[in-house]
């Protein structure tokens, strides 16, 4: 069993920047992937980005060049920074353990139980 715990969230203003912090324990190990997930309100849930075992990334098109995913796995932690946020980054934003098959990515080992972003204009 795979548990998720994040951090980091919080209320910003539109241009300020944010660290989000994932630790990963139980079943996962460094060649799992990790990945993060965000869902505004009243919306679907979306991939935001996402880290290979080996360190290659994939970003949704609206956070690239914002948003930088990273991991440490001597700690089991994988950090999202969030870097000249918008209002459209208001979202509750899920941390996962996953597996790529090819370029795509399942989050299949494990969530957190999530963590509140909100930026204001």
């Amino acid at each position: 069993q795979v548990r998720v715990v994040e951090s980091g969230g919080g209320s910003v203003q539109a241009g300020e920047s944010l660290t989000l912090s994932c630790r990963l324990s139980g079943s996962i190990h460094s060649s799992n992937a990790a990945g993060w997930y965000r869902q505004p309100p009243g919306k679907q849930r979306e991939l935001v980005a996402a880290i290979s075992a080996t360190g290659r990334t994939n970003y949704a098109d609206s956070v690239k060049g914002r948003f930088t995913i990273s991991r440490d796995d001597a700690k089991n932690t994988v950090i999202l920074q969030m870097n000249s946020l918008k209002p459209d980054d208001t979202a509750v934003y899920y941390c996962t353990g996953g597996t790529f098959t090819g370029t795509t990515y399942y989050p299949n080992l494990g969530w957190g139980q999530g963590t509140q972003v909100t930026v204001s204009s």
